[in-house]
């Protein structure tokens, strides 16, 4: 299956509520509408998780950012444009998504991916998805697709083909969590 195929019919699968399996510019990610409250219940209940932990949400540009974030501070474009690896943004005041993927204190942690297919992705289906390790909560990450385990690869609707085959140990990304003004809080590395 190409690339584009592969697109089609997880973007189909996320229309419908469903959750997928797809590569990320870190590892593996369980993933689904990032504004579907349904479909982020299935992910919760998939790797076992409390609801009360935050999930990431993957968008594809700095202006679809910003239709999830009420104000971006400043400093978080500086951050995020000087920042080579992977980096994901906790900032505060979340809109125009999923109520339980939003934090008790109204916080969303965002990454803008620089991976091709997720940026693909997000920008065909319009909407931001949500990404969390494709591993049963308490369990390692995987660090690459021969590591998922089979109750994750059989609990989604779509298991994404693209790069299935590719052995780089890929790493989660690097947290911080960024207040409005400006104070920064690294909370993984």
């Amino acid at each position: 299956m190409d690339f584009k195929e592969d697109i089609r019919k997880a973007q189909q699968v996320l229309r419908e509520g469903g959750t997928i399996l797809y590569p990320t510019d870190t590892v593996w990610g369980i993933g689904c509408d990032a504004t579907n409250p349904e479909a982020v219940k299935k992910v919760y209940a998939l790797k076992r998780r409390d609801d009360s932990k935050a999930l990431i949400t993957l968008v594809e540009s700095d202006g679809q950012m910003s239709q999830y974030v009420e104000r971006v501070p400043d400093i978080a474009w500086d951050i995020i444009n000087y920042t080579e690896k992977p980096l994901t943004v906790i900032y505060p005041n979340a809109r125009n998504l999923a109520p339980n993927l939003i934090g008790a204190n109204g916080s969303i942690g965002i990454r803008i991916t620089k991976d091709e297919f997720c940026q693909r992705l997000i920008h065909n289906f319009a909407r931001p998805i949500v990404s969390t390790s494709a591993n049963i909560s308490g369990e390692p990450t995987p660090a690459n697709f021969d590591e998922i385990s089979e109750e994750v690869l059989n609990g989604v609707d779509y298991v994404v083909n693209w790069r299935q085959t590719d052995k780089t140990k890929a790493r989660p990304s690097t947290i911080i969590r960024l207040e409005l003004d400006g104070e920064i809080e690294f909370l993984r590395r």
